[in-house]
């Protein structure tokens, strides 16, 4: 399973989810649909504008916890 840290590297950056929003083209709802992991696909122009914004790498926002963990 994929895992999503948005929330996380928000707070640790201190930007807002509006403010990202702004900076990347993308709207609140479809970044709030992101970090709420409401999504099957994102694309690597947005998980580009992330990473530029948030001064990170896809690992840092995205993990894979294996599906047998998941279940404990």
């Amino acid at each position: 399973m994929i895992v999503i840290n948005l929330d996380r590297v928000l707070v640790d950056r201190r930007i807002s989810s509006k403010e990202l929003a702004e900076r990347i083209g993308l709207s609140e709802n479809n970044l709030s649909r992101i970090k709420a992991r409401h999504i099957k696909a994102i694309r690597f122009s947005t998980l580009n504008g992330l990473c530029r914004e948030l001064n990170c790498k896809p690992g840092d926002i995205l993990d894979y916890v294996p599906d047998d963990e998941e279940r404990e």
